[in-house]
Parts: C-alpha cells; sequence; structure tokens
C-alpha cells in the first residue's frame, strides 16, 4: 500500500506567511520590502479608519496590496468581547462588505481587534463567511494550526525573530510540514531600527527553494483542499475535486501535481 504525504504547492514541505493589523501608512513602505525579497503576507484592514491621517486611504486598497491578502479586523476595532452578538457580527459583516467592493475578492480572514474574542464569537465567525482569525501572542514554534479561528503565529517581529527565523532555515525533515507565522503592526517599524529588523529578515528568508510564500487564507484554503483528496481504500489512486491542484508525496519519491479535477494514479 501507498505511503501519501500531503505538500505545501511545489511539493515544499515549508510555508511562510506574514501578518500585519489596522493599516496603518507605514503598509507602503512594509509591503514595497515584502514585494521586494518575495515575501507574502495578509493585512486586516479597519474600512472605518481608511482614508484617516494615519491609514491608507480606501482608492490605495486594491493596488497596494496586490500579491497580498486583504481581511478583515472590524470597522471600528473595538474590544469585542464586550461587545453583544449582534454588533460584533455587524462589525464583521459590514467590514468584509466595505473590503470586498475595494478589493473585487471575496475577504475571510479577521484578527481579533485588540486580542479581544470569546468562545461565542468563535462560533459565530463561520456564519459571517470567515475561514481563519489571528489571535496575539507568539507560540515559538512551527506547527500548524490546529484551531483556525484561535491561530497564533509563530511571533511577533518583536519577539526572537531572526533567532526564530533561523530555526526555520535550517529544518529539513520533509516527513513534516512546517509553518513559521510573523505577525505586528507596520507602525512598530518606525521605533528602535525595526525597519533594518524587517529587511534584514525579509533578505534573509526570501527566495528559497524549500519555502512556499503564502498569505493566511491561500495557507487555510491549501489545508482544506487536501482534506477534500479522495484516495482508493489502497492508495493506488486519488481524485482532487478541487479546482486547484493539489502536491503529494508517494513511497517518500519526488513529490507529485495531482490536477485539479482529475483522477492520478499512483
Amino acid at each position: 500500500m501507498n505511503k501519501v504525504y500531503c505538500c505545501f504547492p511545489g511539493g515544499k514541505h515549508k510555508a511562510l506567511t506574514m501578518s500585519y493589523d489596522d493599516g496603518r501608512t507605514q503598509d507602503r513602505r512594509l509591503v514595497e520590502i515584502f514585494n521586494r525579497y518575495g515575501i507574502r503576507g495578509t493585512f486586516h484592514l479597519n474600512s472605518g479608519f481608511l482614508g484617516d491621517e494615519s491609514h491608507i486611504g480606501p482608492d490605495e486598497v486594491r493596488t497596494l496590496y496586490a500579491g497580498h491578502e486583504v481581511a478583515c479586523h472590524t470597522v471600528t476595532h473595538p474590544t469585542i468581547a464586550r461587545c453583544p452578538l449582534p454588533e460584533v457580527a455587524r462589525e464583521v459583516l459590514d467590514d468584509r462588505q466595505a473590503l470586498e467592493a475595494l478589493t473585487g475578492y471575496p475577504v475571510r480572514g479577521l484578527s481579533y481587534p485588540n486580542g479581544s474574542l470569546s468562545r461565542e464569537i468563535e462560533a459565530l465567525l463561520p456564519a459571517c463567511g470567515i475561514r481563519y482569525s489571528r489571535v496575539v501572542g507568539s507560540s515559538d514554534g512551527f506547527a500548524l494550526p490546529e484551531d483556525p479561528w484561535r491561530w497564533q503565529a509563530t511571533c511577533h517581529h518583536g519577539h526572537r525573530l531572526m533567532e526564530l527565523g533561523a530555526q526555520f532555515a535550517a529544518l529539513y525533515k520533509r516527513q513534516y510540514l512546517y509553518l513559521m507565522y510573523v505577525w505586528g503592526h507596520s507602525y512598530e517599524f518606525d521605533s528602535n531600527d525595526g525597519w533594518s529588523l524587517i529587511e534584514g529578515f525579509c533578505r534573509e528568508m526570501g527566495g528559497r527553494d524549500d519555502i512556499w510564500y503564502c498569505t493566511n487564507i491561500e495557507f487555510m484554503d491549501c489545508m482544506d483542499d487536501y482534506a477534500r483528496l479522495q484516495f482508493a481504500a489502497d492508495n493506488s489512486f486519488v481524485r482532487n475535486p478541487n479546482a486547484r491542484d493539489c502536491w503529494i508525496q508517494v513511497n517518500d519519491g519526488t513529490p507529485v501535481r495531482v490536477p485539479a479535477g482529475e483522477i492520478l494514479k499512483l
């Protein structure tokens, strides 16, 4: 019987994603750094603040974040665990609607404003069209998320960033999948030589053949696509019902692409 492993796109076993909140004007410089080194990530925006003195303008959203993901951060950034659930739903849905009008695609991610959440809010989010939500704090690890609505990053960029990046780059055992997830706020780079830190990290981590550079929702969609693959009982073939290709590794061999909508003999 074949032994089958899931892979990230291209047959890779490591993924890197970034996550930045609030849509401040410093995002312009951060996106330029990401683009220069091929780093990709997610920007969680408060649609109610777009266009004020310290935030980017609504007319910038589609072009500035092209190639990255725009996600929700609620309209007005309240501490939502203190709010009635209908108010939370409206903050999320109105934010989605406003951001979708600017981006032209479904907005399906969230980061909790002020890190505020509850079990009731978690249960509400799927009905609001949210597929994942990021919490605050650092795991200091590279494991895949167990609870997509309590998704904890590897680290804030101010916490062991270069040290953890070096550990991640050195990982080589292909029997595992690894994820490095960095979060923060772009305005924080204005202090303590932060711009040199993030540029140094992107320079070191960019352009590596064994890393998949993805947005938060691309990572989640990849995991969902793999969960929908349909394998024969003896793993002799697989059907991919998804609209995207998937990648698997069979019997410790070279990773193979499973084309979208097709059956592949293994």
